[in-house]
């Protein structure tokens, strides 16, 4: 099995870091975080432009067909640099309704997702969708049945103030029956694929900013990544962010072949990546002495989202359960 990148996944990769970098996405996230969707909208369409959406879309509706890998590529740019919005959710609805087999709903919309024109998001299963507030649509799953929806209720509290939730209200039924349930499972899957291949650039990033930060501040007139703790702390940190980088890939190539483990291979990512990004936060704040914690410095926006994402698409609990069961 090969889980070394192509040059063409890399040169993917490194266009949208470079991309991103230029961008201003703290900006972005700031804006989202207090209801103003306009940066990263615009951000979105860049992203559009790249191919990052198309990712799970059909070719015959204007997307490249999905690609797991080239998808963990993407997302973990994409946390790298803390993009706000349905990520995750949005790519799930794509992959859901090209399952879903509603010619109707996908030849409306998975169009409009691979070219940016439209923010779409997905719950399944819980009574909050995330970023119902900025969505074009909201595709709500509830057992067997599946409605579309534009209306929401009140945004509510979140652990990261950019990933904003609100339950869906009323909707129009599209679809019931057993193919629902099919669809979304696999929707679930692209889900948890892209929200650990998120956690993990997350983490990378979150591990980059503390080592440049521990080599300036000083202490007793040296610089504090010289002290033994440190280096432990930060050696352990890599050492949790390697490890569930083969895991990663691992998932997508399951996934990208249609193996029958892919599940399994998709829930130890899950675990893995989620945990590690959440140390690499505790780690930031701790070796930033608690400043992570202030509003004024960016650093607090990876360091909110890692916890949200660790539970996201499956908690720690639920992916160990799933690994165990088979």
């Amino acid at each position: 099995m090969r889980f070394l990148l192509t040059d063409e996944q890399r040169e993917f990769g490194r266009t949208l870091d470079g991309m991103l970098g230029a961008s201003g996405t703290p900006a972005a996230v700031r804006a989202w975080a207090s209801g103003d969707h306009k940066p990263g909208r615009h951000l979105w369409a860049r992203l559009a432009e790249a191919g990052v959406w198309g990712l799970a879309v059909p070719e015959e509706h204007d997307g490249t067909g999905l690609l797991p890998v080239e998808l963990t590529v993407a997302f973990g740019e994409l946390g790298r640099h803390a993009v706000p919005g349905p990520l995750a959710e949005t790519v799930a609805a794509a992959a859901f309704l090209d399952r879903l087999g509603e010619e109707a709903a996908a030849g409306e919309w998975l169009p409009r997702i691979a070219t940016g024109d439209a923010v779409v998001s997905l719950g399944i299963g819980g009574p909050y969708v995330l970023d119902a507030d900025a969505a074009d649509a909201v595709f709500a799953v509830q057992n067997d049945q599946v409605r579309i929806t534009r209306r929401h209720g009140a945004v509510q509290p979140s652990l990261d103030p950019a990933r904003r939730l609100a339950r869906p209200l009323d909707g129009t039924l599209l679809a019931q029956g057993p193919a629902v349930a099919a669809a979304a499972a696999h929707a679930t899957d692209v889900a948890r694929l892209a929200t650990a291949a998120q956690s993990l650039g997350l983490g990378r990033a979150l591990l980059a900013e503390t080592v440049a930060y521990v080599k300036q501040r000083t202490q007793f007139q040296v610089a504090i990544g010289s002290f033994q703790a440190v280096k432990h702390r930060l050696a352990d940190t890599l050492i949790g962010l390697e490890f569930a980088r083969p895991l990663v890939h691992a998932a997508a190539l399951a996934v990208a072949a249609g193996a029958p483990s892919a599940g399994r291979d998709l829930a130890a990512a899950k675990v893995a990546s989620g945990e590690a990004a959440y140390a690499a936060a505790r780690t930031a704040l701790q070796l930033h002495g608690a400043l992570g914690y202030t509003e004024e410095l960016d650093l607090s926006l990876w360091i909110r989202k890692a916890r949200a994402l660790r539970d996201a698409w499956g908690t720690p609990a639920e992916c160990r359960a799933r690994v165990l069961a088979d």
